[in-house]
């Protein structure tokens, strides 16, 4: 099935298991600044270690294509829950989930890295508006940043309008409406619709693990979020901004405005929306690792 995306462009509704593809990683947990996180772990590598931070409502799950053959490049690499999601506890107060204490749990899980090479840090979508922060917060700790689907400035459009509706959801039914509210908007969407039964019902079961109160935070953070971009780019950090031809978060335009204004490499992925992990993640791996093998050596966590 070929579903004709917003910007005219073609993809191929999804009909692989995605979060669910089979990987090598152990299953473990790092210690968060309010609790275990946990991660998918592949191990250690010769050429340093890859740290992932997931969006969203999303898991280290998203991940899951990339794993294996990253690892085969060189590379540990560690994807995280962040606090809230999935199967990382998170505490039951709104203000524990703003940008700067998600951050202060990636730093957590980097100092745990500490000694296993150069640490290369991915965001992907709000996971790059906590990955930000933290390398604003200790850019010294990290050998590169990869903003992946991740914008410069908090969300805005018709993702953040359907934000608009999460607080009176909750109050009215809990994470279980929101998760029935968005599956019957998901019913108008092809490619979700095509998605396979498991990779479905995995999604149901992450979505009603959410922390209500993580859900109403980040939802806050995320669109809340000030430019930063002159910040991060003074740190000399090497970034590398990636996002798919038909992004529907943050648009294409503004990521290429913010990696243009970032001095960064830039990386437009074809036949992707939101997730190239999941939607492209043969041309992904090639392109970040191609990204972190050119990084300068020098930093090594």
């Amino acid at each position: 099935m070929v579903v004709m995306l917003p910007g005219g462009s073609e993809r191929s509704a999804p009909d692989d298991l995605r979060q669910l593809t089979p990987h090598h990683a152990t299953r473990t947990r790092f210690a968060g600044r309010t609790g275990p996180l946990a991660a998918l772990d592949t191990g250690p590598g010769p050429r340093g270690t890859i740290l992932l931070v997931a969006g969203f409502t999303g898991s280290k799950e998203d991940f899951a294509p990339l794993l294996d053959p990253v690892a085969a490049a060189g590379w540990r690499v560690v994807a995280i829950d962040q606090r809230g999601q999935f199967e990382s506890p998170g505490p039951d107060d709104e203000a524990a989930y703003t940008v700067d204490q998600l951050a202060a749990d990636v730093l957590a899980v980097a100092t745990e890295l500490h000694g296993t090479g150069p640490l290369h840090l991915l965001g992907h979508s709000f996971g790059g508006i906590v990955a930000r922060a933290a390398v604003l917060a200790d850019p010294g700790t990290f050998a590169s940043l990869t903003l992946l689907g991740s914008g410069p400035v908090g969300l805005t459009g018709p993702r953040a309008d359907l934000l608009d509706h999460l607080a009176p959801l909750l109050a009215a039914g809990g994470v279980p409406l929101v998760h029935r509210t968005l599956e019957e908007l998901a019913l108008t969407d092809p490619l979700a619709a095509a998605v396979p039964a498991p990779v479905r019902e995995f999604l149901a079961r992450r979505f009603l693990a959410n922390d209500a109160a993580g859900l109403t935070g980040m939802a806050a953070a995320m669109t809340g979020e000030p430019d930063r971009v002159a910040e991060l780019r003074a740190t000399g950090v090497p970034v590398l901004v990636a996002h798919g031809v038909d992004d529907d978060a943050w648009t294409p335009a503004a990521q290429e405005d913010m990696a243009h204004r970032l001095g960064a490499q830039h990386e437009v992925i074809g036949g992707s929306v939101h997730s190239p992990a999941i939607e492209q993640p043969v041309r992904t791996v090639e392109l970040l690792t191609g990204f972190w093998a050119g990084v300068p050596a020098g930093v090594d966590a």
